[in-house]
């Protein structure tokens, strides 16, 4: 297999040529292959046919905004890593583009180098190709059970009572996070840090909490408990 087949391929959308110039130059030079688009429905086509390993995202697009842009592909089924690379640094911005189902979001002005450590990060926690070339740990398990929770990080498949539950990709890694530290209490700051890989609102924590739950507890007692003021822990229902 050739060097260039090894190389991510990085979808970059922005409406300013000068931006697409900057990210594409420095992602290319750290082994990158890069396309770009310059407007929302181009992007959308390109990710459709060209399935990219990751897109870095403007949000103020002029015809299809990168939030949409996202949902879209969300609601296909497409789950291909978003970086949202945008202007509008609100906090209500940030939680809405995390939970539409971006991986990470990246305000400008920005620094070129911290961007492409991001999408490093993104790939690798995505498991997609380019990532860093990682490998579990030797003492990994590829199936983590909790009572009857069953998660397959190999496979990608949770169940509950033997009933397939269906997760988003980063669902499923908040709920594997969980259940590596079962009856342990998981800050909001413990959880962004190792299942986002960086800080950003509480409330992306608390509304992935919920997605879980409302996934999770039809199927039997819940299992997500809440510390009040400090984060929450996966555990077994106590016997009554």
């Amino acid at each position: 297999m050739s060097d260039q087949t090894e190389r991510p391929r990085v979808l970059v959308v922005d409406d300013e040529r000068n931006i697409r110039d900057l990210v594409g130059v420095a992602l290319r030079f750290h082994g990158f292959e890069v396309v770009s688009a310059s407007r929302g429905y181009e992007a959308l086509e390109i990710a459709r046919s060209g399935s990219p390993d990751l897109l870095v995202l403007d949000v103020m697009l002029p015809d299809l905004d990168g939030f949409e842009l996202c949902r879209r592909l969300r609601a296909q089924g497409d789950d291909v890593p978003v970086i949202f690379l945008t202007a509008r640094d609100a906090p209500a911005d940030t939680v809405h583009g995390l939970t539409l189902g971006g991986d990470d979001y990246v305000t400008k002005p920005f620094l070129v180098e911290a961007l492409v450590a991001r999408a490093r990060a993104v790939l690798r926690r995505s498991g997609t190709r380019g990532g860093a070339g990682e490998s579990p740990a030797p003492d990994d398990q590829a199936v983590l059970a909790v009572a009857d929770l069953e998660l397959d990080e190999v496979r990608w498949e949770v169940r509950r009572a033997g009933n397939p539950v269906e997760l988003s990709p980063t669902e499923f890694r908040l709920l594997a996070f969980l259940m590596r530290h079962p009856g342990q209490v998981l800050t909001k700051a413990q959880l962004l840090e190792n299942v986002w890989g960086f800080g950003t609102q509480s409330q992306v924590v608390e509304t992935y909490i919920s997605y879980l739950r409302r996934k999770l507890d039809p199927h039997g007692p819940p299992l997500i408990h809440t510390q009040r003021g400090v984060g929450y822990a996966l555990r077994p229902a106590p016997d009554l």
